[in-house]
């Protein structure tokens, strides 16, 4: 084997990924050339890098998935080696030819292994071949609708579509009658061909409440190939895993040697080189089903290097050097328990609605037993444009339990303060009795979705400020000044009455100052004693009824932003100008910044509350945009292909209440 020496790499990736690749190759001593589109010109990933080169304009298909514009990249900076990352160009079979027809080291498998795992059916044939258990479906060339149709009624339902180009679960539909399977073919093939290029789907049989278990696998030139155990990742939200651990709660020694010996004969069936994860889904009892091969590293690597200690990225390049594996299998052993958590900007309690906007405050730390992969810091802006993900934060302990408790506990020493996020709930998931019990499946949150939504005890019930939130906002305003609070003096100390706003609940608040003794906030009718131990935002110290805490706090123009414990809330002066400007529902604005992949309505039209009036594509998700009133579609201002702003104003409805107010 001819060693593939090279000296500078170029990451073909943004965001976290590609800041966590920068750090082990400047370790290793090469240099390091970062990509960007014009949404990430200062984003972390470009400042980390030794050099950055400009690909293009913010969507991705005009920068991150330009193979000609990012070989350019190289060309321009004398790189030599580039690495994909996960996600864009990752799997693109076609990327990893033309690097090598430029005379560059590709750090992954070949061209030719990663066409035939990335074609879904393909792989499934191979993995039949090599003794792999797979689901029963169809996976032939036949696309039309009828023969789709044919072959799921010969299936039964409920079943899977699914892309054949797909990954991140995307292109995945679940359909449990046939009534349902037209829609869920079009959408499929909608969101396959805008995310792969591709709309060819498959389908298959639907096993219920599955677990979702990976196997880490590596090959080189020489012949070898090993696994590095496994992964359970079946804490998931839309077929997308948002908690992922090592090694599984479930698995016996028996299981495992079995799993990760499919792995292992998949590998040296496909001959492959470099960083591979083998999927499977397991029913109830245990019973494993190959699912799909990933040809590149994993968002979930890190809880591997975990439990292994290992850098899997060291690895990669190693490898790609054409060195042999670091390690034989008899080398490789776990120690401990490691969980990861992926910190996306997005709303748990609004359908995971996807969030833009500026970081106001973010500084994680690292400590015993915590690691966190973030691309993002104070003062970056998270786009619209690319997945929601921003940071992931990794925990390692003797066992499960400590993990779980340093996870937790890290993620609540972490708030992300300016935009939504989901950190509230995956710490209510963490020290949720089902994920304790190990009992959460891949179908479990979108279940609790459906029917949890006003059960306290839910993950899904959205957080409300304490008495005791309120008392710090309002003792935070009020030393900050400004706004339309005022003080004035009650004949025996100064107060100051303010209205607040948080979560759409307003209440009106009074702070007392005394020239000695306590301070104290008056909420619904309750005194609360407050001090402001320390009032240096973002770290607050206070004291509230004889107990001394710790927050953090930002200011956004007149808007608080504030995070108490595990639960992070804004608060904001009530803006009466504007609170009864969608009321009546005669307004609908986009309610997340994003492709308009779809109108569905028309002047005229007759709609009811609820209806679907378009489709929003944002961060690798669909939303849809639907009527808050019954009516008549009075204007239309969106089109099907635009970009949209959040908030922008796209149909007016003439309400069987009022008319709409058309201009």
């Amino acid at each position: 084997m001819t060693a593939r020496r090279f000296r500078k790499l170029l990451i073909a990736n943004r965001g976290e990924i590609a800041c966590r690749i920068v750090r082990t190759a400047r370790a290793m001593g090469y240099r390091t050339v970062a990509v960007f589109s014009d949404a990430d010109a200062d984003a972390m990933h470009t400042r980390a890098a030794d050099e950055a080169v400009r690909i293009g304009p913010s969507p991705p298909r005009e920068s991150y998935l330009d193979i000609a514009r990012i070989l350019d990249a190289a060309k321009k900076t004398g790189a030599d080696a580039i690495h994909p990352g996960y996600g864009f160009l990752a799997e693109n079979a076609d990327f990893a030819e033309a690097c090598e027809a430029a005379g560059l080291v590709f750090v992954g498998p070949p061209a030719r292994v990663i066409r035939a795992m990335g074609d879904k059916a393909a792989a499934k044939a191979i993995a039949e071949a090599a003794g792999l258990p797979c689901v029963p479906g169809y996976r032939g060339e036949d696309q039309a609708d009828a023969r789709l149709t044919a072959e799921a009624a010969a299936i039964g339902f409920p079943l899977l579509v699914k892309a054949v180009a797909g990954g991140g679960g995307r292109g995945i539909r679940a359909v449990h009658a046939a009534a349902e399977l037209p829609d869920a073919l079009a959408a499929a093939q909608r969101e396959a061909k805008a995310a792969f290029g591709d709309d060819r789907l498959m389908l298959e049989r639907l096993i219920e409440r599955p677990r979702h278990l990976e196997v880490q696998i590596f090959g080189d030139d020489h012949g070898n190939v090993v696994h590095l155990f496994e992964r359970d990742c079946s804490t998931q939200r839309r077929r997308q895993k948002i908690i992922e651990e090592a090694p599984s709660p479930v698995l016996t020694p028996a299981h495992r040697e079995r799993l990760t010996g499919y792995a292992v004969a998949l590998a040296q069936a496909a001959g492959y080189r470099n960083a591979g994860t083998v999927e499977f889904i397991a029913d109830a009892d245990l019973t494993f089903y190959f699912l799909e091969m990933n040809t590149r590293l994993q968002v979930e690597h890190p809880v591997t290097e975990m439990v292994v200690g290992v850098d899997l990225v060291d690895w990669q390049l190693r490898v790609a050097a054409g060195e042999p594996l670091p390690l034989r299998q008899d080398e490789i052993a776990m120690r401990g328990h490691a969980i990861e958590a992926r910190l996306c900007a997005e709303d748990p309690y609004d359908g995971f609605r996807p969030q833009a906007g500026t970081v106001i405050h973010f500084a994680p730390q690292e400590r015993g037993g915590i690691r966190f992969d973030t691309g993002v810091e104070t003062g970056s802006e998270v786009s619209p444009w690319y997945d929601s993900m921003v940071a992931k934060a990794i925990a390692g302990g003797r066992d499960r339990l400590e993990a779980t408790r340093r996870l937790a506990s890290a993620l609540e020493d972490a708030p992300l303060l300016g935009l939504a996020t989901n950190r509230e709930f995956l710490v209510a998931l963490l020290r949720g009795e089902a994920f304790d019990r190990a009992e959460i499946a891949t179908t479990t949150l979108d279940d609790w979705a459906q029917t949890a939504a006003h059960d306290a005890a839910s993950p899904f019930a959205r957080p409300r400020p304490s008495p005791t939130d309120w008392a710090l906002a309002a003792a935070l305003s009020a030393e900050r000044g400004g706004g339309a609070g005022e003080w004035f003096w009650s004949g025996s100390a100064f107060d100051f009455s303010l209205d607040l706003t948080c979560g759409g609940e307003t209440k009106r608040l009074t702070y007392t100052r005394r020239r000695s003794g306590p301070l104290a906030v008056a909420v619904d009718g309750e005194r609360i004693e407050i001090a402001l131990i320390e009032n240096a935002p973002p770290r607050i110290v206070f004291e509230a009824d004889g107990v001394r805490r710790r927050a953090a706090a930002a200011w956004q123009g007149a808007t608080l932003h504030l995070a108490v414990d595990d639960a992070a809330f804004a608060f904001a002066e009530p803006d009466h100008a504007h609170a009864d400007d969608a009321a009546d529902g005669a307004r609908i604005a986009a309610p997340v910044a994003g492709l308009l992949v779809k109108v569905l309505a028309e002047p005229g039209q007759a709609v009811a509350a609820g209806d679907t009036l378009a489709i929003i594509e944002a961060m690798k998700m669909e939303t849809r945009v639907t009527a808050l009133a019954s009516g008549r579609i009075a204007a239309v201002h969106a089109t099907a292909g635009a970009q949209v702003a959040s908030g922008a104003l796209l149909f007016e409805i003439e309400t069987e209440d009022a008319p709409a107010d058309v201009r």
